[in-house]
C-alpha cells in the first residue's frame, strides 16, 4: 500500500491526515497553537508554532497510520490564506511573528490607498477589494517596522511567503520558494488574469519583486522534503489554500457549484468556470484552483467570525466549557427573546467590508442568559451566510446558482446551526460524509498528480451526501428574522 499525507496548517490548530489508496483516512493528528494578540485588532502567530506543529502531525499521524516514509507517494498542503511570513533567505529564521488573515493593524493604510484612487486598478487585477485581510499591506507593514527590512529585503536577503510558501521551504531544507494560484490570489499583489504578480502593486506598496515565491498549478511538482525529517525525501505535489481545497474536496467543478466552509471563518465560493466574473455587489473574485496552467475563477464570500464566535463564548465570555454544548443550548433559549448578536470582533467581511466597526448584541432582556447567547452566536452565522448568497444571486446569472447548498468544516457536525443554515436561506444543504474536505482536496491533487488517484470526473462522481437539511421554517418567519439581522448589522455599521 502506498499513503497519502495531507497536511492541513488552519488559524488554531494543524492537523496531518493519511490517506490510502482508496481515499479513506486511515489516521489523523493534530495539535492547537497559541494565538498572540498583541493590540486590540492585531493577530499573530509564532511562526516556529506553524512548523513544530506541522512536523509534529506529519510524523505523529504517521506513527499513527504504522507507515514509514517510503510508503507516502506525495504530500498535499492546504493552509489559513493570506497570513504573513517574512523570513531570511540564508538562516531562514523569520524576522517577525506570522501576521495573520484576521489583523486589522493596516486599516489606515488601506483607506489611505482607496481616498487616493487605487481600487479600481486593484480589483481589476487581483479580483480583491482593498482590505486588512489580504496579504499585501501586511508585508508592506513589516518592511516599514521591522528595523532594517527594507534594506534587506532591497538586497534580496527576505523572502516573503504564505504559510504554505513557509512550511513547504523547511520542509525542503530551504530549497524551494514556491506557492500555488491560489494562495497568490489572496496577496493582493497577484494579476489573476495574466497570472502573474503584478509590478504595478508591487512599486505602489514599494515591495521588492525578489521576495516573492514562484507560482505554480495546485497540482505540481513543488519539491521534495528534506530525508533527515522523515527517514526519506517524500515528494510534495498538492498546493491550495484552505477555502479552495475545500471546493476541490466537495467537487464543486462545474459552473454554478457552490461550498461554503465553516472553521474559525466562514467562506463561500461559487464557481464561475474560465471567466473572472467581477462583482457588482463587493465580493470578490479568486482563483477556484488551476489544473494544466488554466485557472477556474469563483467568487467569494468572506466572513471572519464563524466558529471564532464559539470560542468566544467558551474563552471570553466562559458561558460554556466546549464548543458541543452550544447545541444543547440553543435548543434551551427563550422562542419568545430575538437576541440577534453581530460577530464583527475584528469588522465584518463580505459583502460590508468595514474593518473599523465591532461587535454588538440586540434584543437583550433581564431574561438572557447563555442559551439565549449561544443561539444568537449559532444563528448569525447563518445570517451571514444568507448575506453572501445574496449578493452571488444578484453577481452570477449566466447559469444560475446551484440549488444546493454544499457545506464543510468543524462548525457543520452541529445539526441544529446547520437545521438553522437551511432554514434562513430557504434552500437545501448538503453536509458530505467527510467533514473536514480541505484535506480531502489537496489529498486527491498530491495523488492525482503522481498517479494513484482518479482524474476530475472521476473524482466528482465518488462525492457522498451524509445528511441533507430541508428549509422547515415558514417564509415570513424567515423574512422577519432576516429584517432583524439587517437592521441589527446597519446600527452596527453606523455605530
Amino acid at each position: 500500500m502506498t499513503y497519502i499525507l495531507a497536511i492541513d496548517q488552519g488559524t488554531t490548530s494543524t492537523r496531518t491526515m493519511v490517506f490510502d489508496q482508496g481515499m479513506s483516512v486511515v489516521a489523523s493528528k493534530q495539535q492547537e497553537f497559541t494565538q498572540h494578540f498583541p493590540q486590540s485588532g492585531w493577530v499573530e502567530h509564532d511562526p516556529n508554532d506553524l512548523w513544530d506543529s506541522t512536523l509534529a502531525t506529519c510524523r505523529g499521524a504517521m506513527d499513527k497510520a504504522d507507515i514509514k516514509a517510503s510508503q507516502v507517494a506525495a504530500i498535499g498542503i492546504t493552509n489559513q490564506r493570506e497570513t504573513v511570513l517574512v523570513w531570511d533567505r540564508h538562516t531562514g529564521e523569520p524576522i517577525h511573528n506570522a501576521i495573520v488573515w484576521q489583523d486589522r493593524r493596516t486599516a489606515g493604510l488601506c483607506r489611505d490607498l482607496r481616498d487616493a484612487g487605487h481600487e479600481a486598478m486593484i480589483v481589476e487585477r487581483t479580483g480583491l477589494l482593498i482590505d486588512p485581510y489580504f496579504s499585501s499591506t501586511k508585508l508592506k507593514w513589516v518592511l516599514d517596522h521591522v528595523e532594517g527590512a527594507r534594506d534587506r529585503a532591497a538586497k534580496g536577503d527576505l523572502l516573503f511567503g504564505t504559510v504554505d510558501s513557509f512550511l513547504i521551504w523547511k520542509l525542503t531544507g530551504g530549497v524551494a520558494h514556491v506557492t500555488d494560484a491560489t494562495n497568490a490570489a489572496r496577496t493582493m499583489l497577484y494579476d489573476i488574469r495574466k497570472g502573474r504578480w503584478s509590478q504595478t502593486i508591487c512599486d505602489l506598496l514599494d515591495i521588492p519583486m525578489q521576495m516573492l515565491p514562484e507560482v505554480k498549478d495546485c497540482a505540481a511538482d513543488f519539491g521534495q522534503t528534506d530525508p533527515d525529517l522523515f527517514g526519506a525525501s517524500i515528494p510534495i505535489c498538492g498546493v491550495a489554500g484552505d477555502q479552495q481545497a475545500a471546493t476541490l474536496g466537495q467537487a464543486c467543478f462545474e459552473p454554478g457549484m457552490m461550498k461554503s466552509t465553516y472553521g474559525t471563518g466562514c467562506f463561500a465560493l461559487l464557481n464561475t468556470g474560465d471567466v473572472p466574473v467581477m462583482s457588482k455587489n463587493r465580493l470578490l473574485t479568486t482563483i477556484a484552483y488551476q489544473l494544466n496552467g488554466k485557472p477556474t475563477y469563483a467568487l467569494e464570500g468572506s466572513i471572519f467570525i464563524a466558529g471564532a464566535v464559539v470560542q468566544w463564548l467558551r474563552d471570553g465570555l466562559q458561558i460554556i466549557n466546549d464548543a458541543a454544548e452550544t447545541q444543547e443550548l440553543a435548543k434551551q433559549a427563550d422562542p419568545h427573546q430575538n437576541v440577534v448578536l453581530v460577530p464583527a470582533f475584528v469588522g465584518l467581511g463580505a459583502p460590508y467590508w468595514n474593518a473599523d466597526c465591532r461587535g454588538a448584541a440586540f434584543g437583550l432582556t433581564r431574561g438572557t442568559g447563555p442559551a439565549e447567547m449561544a443561539k444568537a452566536a449559532l444563528e448569525s452565522v447563518g445570517y451571514q451566510t444568507r448575506d453572501l448568497l445574496e449578493a452571488m444571486s444578484a453577481d452570477w446569472q449566466a447559469t444560475g446558482v446551484a440549488p444546493t447548498l454544499r457545506v464543510d468544516g468543524g462548525m457543520t457536525a452541529s445539526d441544529w446551526t446547520m437545521q438553522f443554515l437551511s432554514d434562513i436561506i430557504g434552500a437545501p444543504v448538503d453536509r458530505p460524509k467527510v467533514h473536514e474536505t480541505t484535506a480531502v482536496g489537496v489529498a486527491w491533487l498530491a495523488g492525482m498528480h503522481v498517479g494513484i488517484y482518479p482524474d476530475q470526473d472521476t473524482f466528482a462522481a465518488l462525492w457522498a451526501c451524509d445528511t441533507k437539511f430541508e428549509p422547515q421554517m415558514d417564509e415570513s418567519q424567515r423574512q422577519d428574522k432576516y429584517t432583524a439581522w439587517k437592521r441589527a448589522v446597519a446600527a452596527t455599521l453606523s455605530f
